[in-house]
């Protein structure tokens, strides 16, 4: 998971795909931590990403470097949004406060649950994590 962790990290801009009915969505998103052994994400429960997770928690995220390796990641979003993961992502990103709190009724975190990275690269390798 500590791979994974610092592949997002050093690149900071990555998608994450969900489903709306029979339909792929799509959206950038650009914060990740790790907090009590689990790779962690956020959102806005207002926004159509938390309703498509909610309906359907399974999601895959993909991001590219600059030197032409990528990442592919697939798992089961569980909300588990209590005070402390919600400070714990306000520390790792202070930026995040300028948009919540951690009781304003709509910052929601989300960890990893069956998590599979495969790493790729253009000279054709290909590793798998699972965690």
């Amino acid at each position: 998971m500590q791979e994974v962790l610092k592949f997002l990290t050093e690149n900071p801009t990555f998608y994450i795909a969900t489903v709306e009915g029979n339909k792929p969505r799509v959206r950038p998103f650009g914060f990740v931590m790790e907090y009590e052994g689990k790779l962690w994400f956020c959102t806005n429960n207002q926004k159509n990403v938390y309703k498509q997770l909610r309906e359907n928690p399974y999601f895959e995220i993909c991001t590219a470097s600059p030197d032409g390796r990528w990442i592919r990641l697939r798992g089961k979003a569980v909300f588990n949004s209590t005070p402390a993961a919600k400070a714990k992502a306000l520390e790792v990103m202070p930026s995040l406060r300028k948009m919540y709190s951690v009781d304003d009724g709509i910052f929601e975190v989300f960890y990893v649950e069956d998590g599979e990275a495969t790493f790729c690269s253009l000279t054709g390798e290909s590793k798998t994590i699972k965690f």
